[in-house]
């Protein structure tokens, strides 16, 4: 039955590679401009955080020209705590199908490891479960087109510093790559995915199928004012703008410079797998702010995945079910 779906996904999805072995960088291209679906599977239970989500929600997010489509998951609040770390099948196939419906609309579909907290504050204690865990992802999903691509662990922090990340990174890649060995898998440095970490991240040299994600929400005191996880802090950033001036864009350049760099030197594709602005900044500076970072991935030759669809930075309403246009325009050039 897998292989018969897995079928239908190839003939359906718009992007199928002809080689065994993808070229990585094509890939990366494909993924373009992408949109995460923040707050729905990535809470501990679907619906927990007031997103559930709806089929319509990938056809309005395909017609708004995005190119991909990032599904942020929650499997560890899923799996089995214990040996062997059996993932929900329930849960399972409502992750088939948020993926068949991205991909049955030729759009590239992620699927991530969200919010693993427990492996934040032990990563040794979880070593095992996380590999065991993308075992049976990979093992899930193996025949599936090139369009799927994984995301082993969304913005290691805590406890998983760099160190113990580029150890237990090739952990969770071997677990991949004993089903997927070509399969595109996107992973990223510690210290929450940050941008300025790349240099700390080691990689497999001789896995080329490897797409490098980095997240970019400088300034924080600016994306972030006001976000309740942040405490008393980011209630005294309210009222920050984002003027646009040479200083303040010569810094985002600066750090894109220096990422396309590593790349370069490293051969690695770029993915901004994260990029956003809490609501409660003001609107004109949200717009400023993303329709810098988005030209200048794109001017590097990055992809990217705004954060987020309809949540705190949402760029879309479910109350009007519409675009916040400015916002979408940013991220989505308007066509002549």
């Amino acid at each position: 039955m897998r292989k018969i779906i897995a079928g239908i996904l190839v003939s359906l999805s718009a992007s199928c590679f002809a080689a065994e072995e993808p070229n990585v960088f094509n890939i990366n291209k494909m993924i373009g401009r992408g949109m995460n679906i923040g707050a729905a599977l990535e809470s501990p239970n679907e619906g927990d955080w007031g997103v559930t989500l709806q089929e319509e929600y990938f056809q309005i997010i395909k017609d708004a020209g995005f190119n991909s489509i990032r599904l942020p998951i929650s499997w560890s609040t899923h799996a089995q705590e214990a040996s062997p770390y059996t993932i929900d099948p329930k849960f399972l196939k409502r992750i088939d199908w948020a993926v068949k419906n991205t991909m049955s609309r030729q759009m590239v579909v992620i699927i991530n490891t969200h919010h693993y907290k427990e492996i934040y504050k032990d990563p040794n204690g979880h070593r095992v479960r996380f590999a065991a865990i993308w075992n049976q992802i990979a093992e899930h999903y193996r025949d599936y087109p090139e369009t799927l691509i994984f995301e082993l662990l969304n913005e290691p922090e805590g406890n998983l510093k760099a160190a113990e990340w580029n150890s237990i990174l090739k952990d969770g890649l071997a677990a991949v790559r004993k089903s997927n060995p070509h399969r595109a898998v996107i992973i990223g440095p510690a210290n929450w995915n940050d941008i300025k970490q790349l240099n700390s991240l080691e990689l497999p040299k001789d896995d080329r199928n490897i797409i490098v994600t980095a997240h970019y929400y400088l300034p924080f005191k600016f994306t972030h004012q006001g976000a309740p996880w942040g405490g008393d802090a980011t209630k005294a950033w309210l009222g920050t703008k984002w003027m646009g001036s040479e200083e303040e864009k010569r810094a985002i350049k600066k750090d894109f410079d220096e990422a396309a760099q590593w790349a370069e030197k490293n051969n690695r594709p770029i993915f901004i797998g994260e990029f956003g602005t809490y609501y409660k900044a003001d609107m004109d500076s949200r717009i400023r702010w993303t329709k810098y970072v988005s030209d200048e991935a794109i001017n590097h030759g990055f992809s990217f995945a705004y954060w987020e669809f309809s949540f705190n930075m949402g760029l879309y309403d479910r109350e009007t079910k519409s675009w916040r246009k400015p916002l979408l325009d940013t991220v989505i050039p308007p066509k002549n």
